[in-house]
Parts: structure tokens; C-alpha cells; sequence
């Protein structure tokens, strides 16, 4: 569901950043000491380059000749909360559109909204959390990440509609492309909440402190041993970006196929509209530039696709998730204790 440049106006897709950045914003200004850890660190670095890897998998939905990704909102925010979440899933975000041309540039804020403030700052909290609150258990939370995963797709994918329409430079019937668009990602939805289920199960037995830190604030102890855990999840990591990635469908998505079926053409001959719009050929350059992998191929080969170039675009974006999730929550962590002392400081020079 990343949407390209080529279906947004500038007016629509500079006012979604906007959007998009004052979530993130806010998020870091209501992310507390606690929230980041010695061992949330690591987590929000695997986590975040776990769904790089997982959404580079994409299945099968059958019958349509369509196929489909997790969006990850929801799985990050029950691993995380709803602040570093958002975050984490900003970094993928940008790393896939940077460096592997996934997503365009100015539809950068929408794809953050879409599959990221909409499952983290809004799903999560009013949905998921609640169901939790009903009993914490594996049989909660499948139902919670099955009945939220589908919520969270279905409001993105009539986001992604919204915006569309109101950019007003593709020609596509309304009524149809919402009921392609609401009916495609339904379907995804409900493999997406089955994976997240299963993930989140496989945690909870693992480090049943993982979930109850980000659902109920729960510290996570610092006697529980976390490192073979953390080690564990860096090997699935890797196992599926390097490895069960080459396995993915080569059916369009759902939003492509959506369109193809509303339009009834092809997604490349929307992309023509990019050329006439000099701040979407600007952005459509820097992209050229920055992605050194595009298509999670290699640059050479965009022609004919290699046999390796899935697998190490998988670990190199894994790894770039890595540091950038990681890095973010460290530097965020620093500023957070620092800005804790300078009170504690100040009182101290008054009493003498």
C-alpha cells in the first residue's frame, strides 16, 4: 500500500508531510525516559528491521491475482507502544523509499499516515489496548491483532483513496476504486492480524515482559535475561529479509492491482503525470540518486531481476532499519535524560 508520487498533488502530498511530521513530533515530545530503556533500545532497532524484513514477503491472495504485505503498525506498537512505534515505523518507511524506490518521495508523509499514525496513534490505543484490558492472554491477543490489523488496513486503504481523489490527477471512479481498494485490503487485513498473532504469541511465550511493558507500562526487569532473546529475533530477521523474501509473490499489491481494475491500464502510464509537475520531477531525481537498490534489486540488473538481489537488499535494509530505529531511540533517550537533570540541577543551586 506505498503509494507513489505519481498519484498525489504537490498541495495534497506537502500537506500529508506536514501532517505526518507533527505526528512524529508530538510522538517524540510525549515519549518518556522509561519508554526507552537499556532494553527497549535494542528492541525498537530489531522490531523496526524485523517488519523491513517481513514486508518485504508478500503473499498471495487468491482468486485475485493480487498479492499483499504487512503494514506492521499494529505489531510494532503492541512490541513497542505507540510513540516509539510510530517512529520505528518511520525509519522503515524511509529506508524502502530512500534507498529501494518503495513508495515515492513527496508520498512520503501519506504512506506514514497510512500505515503508521493510522495503526499507532489511533488503532492501537482505542482498539487494541481495550480488547487487551478484557484479559491479557495468547487467546486476547490473537483477537486483538486479527480485529486491529483489519481496522487499521481498511481506514489506510480509504486513506489512500481520500488522497487520491482530492489530489485530483488520476481519473479513477470513486465508488469503484474505494470498493476495489476496502475489499483487496480486507483480505490482507485478515492475514496480516493472523501473522501479528502469531508473532506476538511467539513473544509473549518467549518474554511475556516484552508486551506487558508496552500494554500496561510495566518495566521490563532488569534481571531478565534479554540478550539470547534479542539474539533470537535478530536470527528470524535475518532468516526472512535474506532468505524467505526471494519466496514473494510477483502479483502486484493491492493498491496496483486496485488501480489497474478501476482504470483498467496499467500503473506506469499514471506515472507519466510525474514529469509535469516540477517539484514531482525533483523529487522523482533525488530518489534516482539516493536508491542504490531499486526495486530491492540490484541497479544493473533492473531489467532482468537477479537471483541474489532480494535476499541482500533484504539484509541491507534490515540492518539500515537497524541502526536507524536503534539510533533514533538512543539519541531520543540522551535528550530525554538530559532534559530530566537540568531541573534536578537548577533546584540544587538555589539551596546554596
Amino acid at each position: 500500500m506505498h503509494m507513489a508520487d505519481a498519484l498525489l498533488s504537490p498541495a495534497i502530498a506537502t500537506t500529508m508531510c506536514a501532517v505526518s511530521a507533527t505526528a512524529i513530533g508530538y510522538s517524540i515530545a510525549k515519549i518518556k525516559k522509561d519508554d526507552f530503556s537499556e532494553k527497549k533500545i535494542p528492541l525498537m532497532a530489531v522490531a523496526g528491521a524485523f517488519v523491513f524484513a517481513a514486508q518485504m514477503i508478500n503473499f498471495t491472495i487468491p482468486g485475485t491475482g493480487s498479492s499483499g504485505h504487512i503494514g506492521g503498525g499494529i505489531l510494532l506498537a503492541a512490541l513497542l507502544g505507540s510513540y516509539p512505534a510510530l517512529l520505528a515505523i518511520s525509519s522503515v518507511l524511509m529506508i524502502q523509499c530512500l534507498f529501494f524506490a518503495d513508495g515515492g518521495l513527496l508520498a512520503l508523509g501519506c504512506n506514514i499516515f497510512n500505515l503508521g499514525v493510522i495503526p499507532c496513534l489511533i488503532v492501537y490505543p482505542l482498539l487494541f489496548k481495550p480488547l487487551l484490558k478484557i484479559k491479557f492472554n495468547t487467546s486476547y491477543i490473537s483477537i486483538a491483532s486479527i480485529v486491529a490489523a483489519i481496522v487499521s488496513l481498511q481506514l489506510g486503504a480509504f486513506g489512500v483513496v481520500l488522497q487520491t481523489q482530492a489530489s485530483g490527477i488520476t481519473e479513477l471512479p470513486f465508488k469503484t476504486f474505494t470498493l476495489l481498494m476496502q475489499s483487496i485490503h480486507l483480505a490482507i487485513g485478515v492475514v496480516e492480524g493472523i501473522i501479528t498473532a502469531g508473532v506476538l504469541r511467539f513473544v509473549y511465550k518467549m518474554e511475556p515482559q516484552i508486551l506487558e511493558n508496552a500494554n500496561t507500562k510495566i518495566l521490563i526487569g532488569k534481571m531478565v535475561p534479554f540478550r539470547n532473546k534479542m539474539i533470537v529475533l535478530v536470527a528470524i530477521t535475518i532468516a526472512i529479509g535474506g532468505g524467505l523474501s526471494i519466496f514473494a509473490s510477483s502479483y502486484p499489491d493491492g493498491l496496483e492491482w486496485a488501480i489497474k481494475k478501476t482504470a483498467n491500464t496499467s500503473p506506469h502510464t499514471i506515472n507519466e503525470h510525474e514529469s509535469k509537475e516540477p517539484l514531482l520531477e525533483t523529487a522523482s531525481r533525488i530518489v534516482n540518486i539516493t536508491a542504490f537498490m531499486p526495486d530491492y534489486d540490484y541497479k544493473s540488473t533492473r531489467r532482468q531481476s537477479s537471483s541474489t538481489g532480494t535476499s541482500v537488499a533484504g539484509i541491507i535494509g534490515s540492518c539500515m532499519t537497524f541502526i536507524l530505529a536503534g539510533g533514533t531511540a538512543f539519541i531520543i533517550s540522551i535528550i530525554k535524560k538530559k532534559r530530566r537533570s537540568i531541573p534536578v540541577l537548577s533546584k540544587q543551586n538555589n539551596n546554596y
